[in-house]
């Protein structure tokens, strides 16, 4: 009996002590939850009205747009209002967006600016810029969604890190954000981008945001020109100011947009217009992709050259800080080859002369400056060519295209690159005449043209030019010598260095008064 008694007593215990035990189990597993739950809760961005203010007064947000035949803008506005409800938002287009925006008009907050000139609106109105009264200026493409007012404040620390620099942020949905570095000549007219290995670079291609000072915005020629941001990324360049690419996505795609062939292939040409009149505008008539693909912005054989009727030796690319456009010197190229092509094949005597003997001299090229090539031949040679015999009498295009003439300034040939491109090689026939080679014609303005001494020419020599062997005098730093003075080839001068004085340094431009 006293056995089983003993036993109740102990089964009471063993009981009591699991419910204790349940009991602080229970306890416990709600305290941790309340501390997950206070944990959770503090991880969650809960908006300050203090620090959206601070935004919303540091901020104004840009939406670039270029087309309005199918949009976002009124869902992409409503995103960033439903984050940032006061907000500065500026909608800026080239023309009035037809079919009107349907963005809410008791937004005040919101404004389209349409740039296109207007009679009756001042400048002020249509220039964006004007509007700007905020510290920084947000871009954001259409079809976008922000995520979290903390999208812009880890632009803003970024950029306060880095202030004379540009913030960029990719979006979610986007695999090929890319950093592009960019390499501008502009003394030459290209521009040429290659892959960044780095997030600090001079482009992002993709679609992402952009944040910037205003202070540098305004500072730029042409901030917000098409295409957008392309034309900011190149002026950007010529600053000197970079771009940081972060690594964080802090935005997302709104409604997708293009979806038809038809929507994408009228985007595509617009971008394409977009591009070449951004090019044109900048001056920049070669540009070589990352990918390695050149693309021409100049002239070719079915227009005319890039510059017009040269004044005094001293071509008008000159007076504006530049040398030669690309497309020019590979016309030119393409000119003397078909013409040495054509004398090799008549068995003319001939050479190299003048400035195109120089350049061959220093870089075995035309010189970065030249707007022709010269030649010299023998006079008793004309015949010997039937394309300059021809000339003699009348213009000729060759099965190539190329003209061949009689100059008008003078009793030389001159042979085009075509009917509409007057780049052009000149064909000076010289003669013997007591020892030394002359010709009928000379240039004032042009100080090595001049007689010289029939020596030089017996016999031949041959120099490397444009990628050939090409004939020329013997005795070649002699004989340049002779006729521009000594130290030449060292010492690059411009045609009339009285006027603009030549210096080796990338873009620069010393004209003397």
């Amino acid at each position: 009996m006293r056995i089983r008694v003993a036993k109740l007593v102990t089964l009471i215990v063993l009981l009591l002590n699991l419910s204790v035990l349940c009991c602080i189990w229970i306890l416990f597993s709600r305290n941790d939850e309340a501390q997950s739950i206070q944990l959770n809760k503090s991880l969650i961005s809960t908006p300050v009205p203090q620090t959206l203010k601070h935004i919303e007064n540091s901020v104004t947000v840009i939406i670039r747009k270029s087309d309005f035949f199918e949009n976002d803008i009124t869902k992409t506005v409503g995103s960033i209002l439903s984050i940032l409800p006061n907000i500065s938002v500026l909608i800026v287009s080239d023309v009035l967006p037809y079919p009107p925006l349907e963005v809410s008009n008791s937004a005040t907050n919101v404004k389209v600016i349409n740039m296109q000139f207007q009679l009756g609106h001042s400048n002020q109105e249509r220039n964006p810029l004007y509007h700007v009264r905020t510290k920084y200026v947000l871009f954001v493409p259409d079809a976008t969604r922000i995520l979290s007012e903390n999208s812009l404040h880890s632009m803003i620390f970024e950029l306060k890190r880095q202030p004379h620099n540009i913030v960029a942020a990719p979006f979610s949905s986007m695999k090929t954000v890319s950093c592009l570095n960019i390499h501008l000549k502009i003394r030459e007219w290209i521009i040429q981008y290659d892959l960044s290995d780095s997030d600090l670079c001079d482009a992002v291609k993709g679609k992402h945001a952009i944040l910037i000072e205003s202070r540098m915005l305004k500072k730029l020629p042409e901030a917000l020109i098409l295409p957008f941001p392309d034309a900011l990324y190149i002026q950007t360049a010529a600053e000197s100011i970079k771009v940081q690419l972060l690594q964080n996505t802090l935005f997302t795609d709104g409604s997708p947009l293009y979806k038809s062939h038809h929507a994408q292939w009228k985007i595509q040409q617009l971008e394409h217009v977009q591009q070449r009149q951004m090019f044109q505008n900048m001056g920049l008539k070669k540009v070589v992709r990352e990918t390695g693909t050149v693309e021409w912005y100049g002239c070719n054989r079915d227009v005319p050259r890039c510059f017009g009727t040269v004044v005094d030796d001293m071509p008008q690319y000159l007076w504006e800080g530049k040398w030669t456009p690309p497309c020019c010197l590979a016309g030119l190229r393409r000119t003397a080859r078909h013409v040495f092509t054509h004398l090799d094949q008549a068995g003319v005597r001939y050479w190299l002369e003048g400035g195109s003997l120089l350049g061959a001299m220093r870089a075995a090229d035309i010189l970065p400056w030249d707007y022709d090539v010269d030649i010299g031949m023998f006079r008793e040679d004309i015949d010997r060519c039937p394309l300059l015999a021809r000339a003699r009498i009348q213009s000729v295009v060759d099965d190539d295209g190329f003209v061949w003439e009689k100059a008008g300034e003078g009793d030389f040939f001159r042979v085009q690159f075509s009917h509409i491109n007057h780049l052009h090689v000149d064909i000076f026939p010289f003669y013997q005449r007591n020892s030394t080679m002359t010709k009928d014609t000379w240039f004032p303005t042009h100080k090595q043209d001049k007689e010289f001494p029939e020596h030089f020419l017996h016999p031949m020599a041959s120099i490397e030019f444009i990628g050939q062997k090409v004939p020329a005098p013997n005795n070649i730093r002699d004989f340049l010598e002779f006729k521009f003075g000594k130290g030449v080839i060292e010492n690059p001068q411009y045609p009339d260095p009285q006027k603009i004085k030549y210096s080796a340094g990338d873009d620069t431009f010393n004209q003397i008064n």
